[in-house]
């Protein structure tokens, strides 16, 4: 009985010794973000970022595309079977405690020299020149968590299955911005078109008009060419802006996982309202919103137990093992119970004394990396933080642009129309028409590039305060 006393008394030691921590966890640092984004005028602790994306977006078509490429999408397909690979892992990770069992079933014949030491023996007891041996073994092995290793790989593990649902919830933000970006591109291109196709109208009527002239000998041909060249300008925009149409249908059809096609949409950029209240929230909300930042926070827990690893391996390991089966120097006796029963217990503490620096370098390592996740992390929320800062400044600074570009468009199109009205009456020529023109065209074409930067900032917003995962 003393053996067994013996591995008793070392598994009472376990239990003592298995409430030792050999590492401190560090923290994550303090006061990481500031108190208020720069820009940010709301005191509302809300922010949009918690909304959901079918909550946000106002527009059914753009809520469509996304719910088919948060399905269909490969990115968002690949995120979820990196998931999967880490819930698998991390499933393992909690077995850490389980004793291993291997079972082994072995038949071997050899044959010794006759000059050697066994051949001689098997010819003194026995007429065979070959030895047989037959058995079947049962193995168990089971290491005792002294140091926490085997809690730290587990606490690593799970905070690597939950960084891949961090890396899949900032790949469904991005998917969800760019979807939305996109699509507002897309009714943008619309508007252009459109634009175009109107200026060009009036392209071919203030021509018509130039060459009635000309015929009456009251212009030059100078002026039928330099109309002419005005409206070479207007018809070379609808080819363009086609072209962009359709690039931006074949990479919105990509982003929601299908092959180009046309995109089906309805309204028009005018019908398309700019969020005016869009909350920020306070900083530390976003950090606990934001995909990029908690995938960071999750990487200093890793590391973390990382330390802790390295470090128990420094401290000595108890491994208890016990082996049995049966065995026999005959086939016919394999199974002779319990004549051919066999079983051994053992248990030992291994401490590493020199191994060329090894596990002192691997400890001093993972210190290192755990001092760079900090480093990290603090990296993270600057980054967020200068996100979210400057879409509010183009937020903003867009809104006084669009007024600017707003009251433009009112002043040339009047201008246009009286430019319109004096050279059918033969009070202006054919110059300020075709200024007059040429500006209503680009005008127009500025105001809907920056109705649809409003737009795009609004989206980027959402994603940069952590939005569009839910």
């Amino acid at each position: 009985m003393k053996p067994y006393k013996s591995i008793y008394t070392a598994l009472l030691l376990v239990l003592v010794l298995g409430a030792c921590k050999v590492s401190k966890d560090i923290p994550l640092p303090v006061n990481a973000a500031p108190e208020k984004f720069r820009g940010s005028v709301s005191t509302d602790t809300a922010s949009i970022a918690a909304l959901p994306y079918k909550d946000f977006f106002k527009e059914q078509t753009i809520r469509n595309l996304i719910d088919t490429a948060i399905v269909n999408n490969y990115d968002m397909q690949i995120a979820l079977k990196n998931m999967e690979a880490a819930a698998l892992l991390f499933s393992q990770s909690k077995l850490g405690n389980i004793p291993e069992l291997n079972l082994k079933v072995g038949a071997n014949s050899s044959r010794p020299s006759d000059n050697s030491l066994n051949g001689l023996q098997i010819g003194q007891f026995s007429q065979s020149k070959h030895i047989e041996d037959y058995s079947v073994t049962g193995g168990l092995s089971w290491e005792a968590d002294i140091w926490r290793k085997i809690a730290n790989q587990r606490n690593a593990a799970g905070a690597a299955f939950m960084q891949s649902a961090e890396v899949k919830k900032a790949v469904q933000t991005r998917l969800v911005s760019n979807i939305a970006q996109s699509f507002y591109r897309l009714i943008m291109l619309d508007t252009q078109l459109e634009i175009a196709k109107k200026n060009l109208s009036l392209n071919d009527s203030t021509l018509n008009i130039i060459r009635l002239q000309f015929d009456a000998g009251q212009v030059t041909s100078l002026a039928i060419q330099q109309a002419e060249a005005q409206q070479l300008v207007a018809a070379g925009l609808v080819p363009q802006l086609e072209q962009r149409i359709a690039l931006e249908e074949n990479a919105l059809s990509i982003l929601t996982g299908a092959f180009p096609k046309t995109i089906a949409r309805i309204g028009t950029l005018n019908s398309i309202n700019v969020q005016d209240q869009v909350s920020t929230g306070i900083p530390s909300r976003m950090l606990s919103l934001r995909p990029d930042v908690k995938s960071a926070e999750l990487e200093l827990v890793k590391a973390n137990a990382k330390v802790g690893i390295a470090k128990a391996s420094l401290y000595p390991s108890l491994v208890i093992t016990a082996n049995g089966g049966l065995n026999s120097f005959k086939a016919s006796n394999w199974f002779n119970i319990p004549g051919s029963l066999f079983g051994v217990v053992a248990g030992g503490i291994t401490q590493p004394i020199f191994q060329r620096k090894q596990l002192r370098t691997q400890y001093e390592v993972a210190l290192v990396d755990r001092e760079k996740s900090v480093i990290q992390f603090r990296s993270s929320v600057l980054t967020a933080v200068g996100e979210v800062s400057d879409e509010l400044v183009k937020i903003e600074k867009l809104k006084e642009q669009y007024v600017i570009a707003d009251k433009r468009v009112r002043t040339v199109q009047s201008g246009l129309s009286n430019a319109n009205m004096l050279f059918k009456s033969g009070m202006a020529n054919y110059l300020e028409v075709i200024n007059a023109q040429s500006n209503a065209l680009q005008s127009e074409l500025d105001l809907a590039t920056v109705k649809t930067a409003q737009l795009n900032a609004v989206v980027e917003l959402y994603r940069a305060l952590g939005g569009g995962w839910k």
